[in-house]
């Protein structure tokens, strides 16, 4: 964990050897200004990965939020780390967006989405996103590969579909 905080800090010079020397650096870097660490997939995290989290955090000195996103399990998961779930401020469970929140919020996400059609948006939720945030992403991404090689200056359903074929 140590490691990986280093080179997420692009801290310079090379990795202290001792443990101690180590987390003397982190909590050094960690108090220079305000920090976010965004840990993906928690539910795969180990106690002494949490415990660590928890130990920086505890710091006075250190300027620090911690977010933990994850797959089903995840709340299960940091719910059995008592000295960490004791300090989470927030819990907070994301669902499927709804249809109307699509047609409002994916406008706003991407400029591929912002003039495009409310029916070929909803076209697009329906048939490959779902109100999946992440299926959204994947979509746009491959709906700027399609825009980019055809020429086109809006998506329309034709090349929807052929992103569509493109989704894992």
């Amino acid at each position: 964990m140590r490691y990986e905080l280093f080179t997420a800090l692009d801290l310079a010079g090379e990795p202290p050897r001792h443990p101690s020397e180590f987390d003397r650096l982190l909590k050094t870097a960690l108090a220079e200004r305000p920090r976010t660490f965004l840990v993906d997939e928690a539910q795969w995290l180990n106690g002494e990965a949490f415990e660590y989290f928890r130990y920086l955090w505890d710091e006075p000195s250190t300027q620090l939020a911690i977010i933990f996103v994850g797959g089903a399990g995840c709340h299960t998961v940091l719910r059995r780390e008592p000295m960490l779930s004791s300090r989470v401020f927030i819990w907070q469970q994301f669902t499927r967006l709804t249809p109307d929140e699509v047609l409002e919020v994916i406008p706003l996400f991407h400029p591929v989405w912002a003039d495009a059609d409310p029916e070929d948006i909803t076209f697009a939720d329906s048939h490959a996103a779902h109100g999946n945030f992440r299926a959204w992403a994947q979509l746009t991404a491959h709906t700027r590969t399609a825009l980019a090689r055809t020429g086109r200056p809006r998506v329309d359903q034709e090349l929807l579909r052929w992103a569509f074929s493109r989704l894992a």
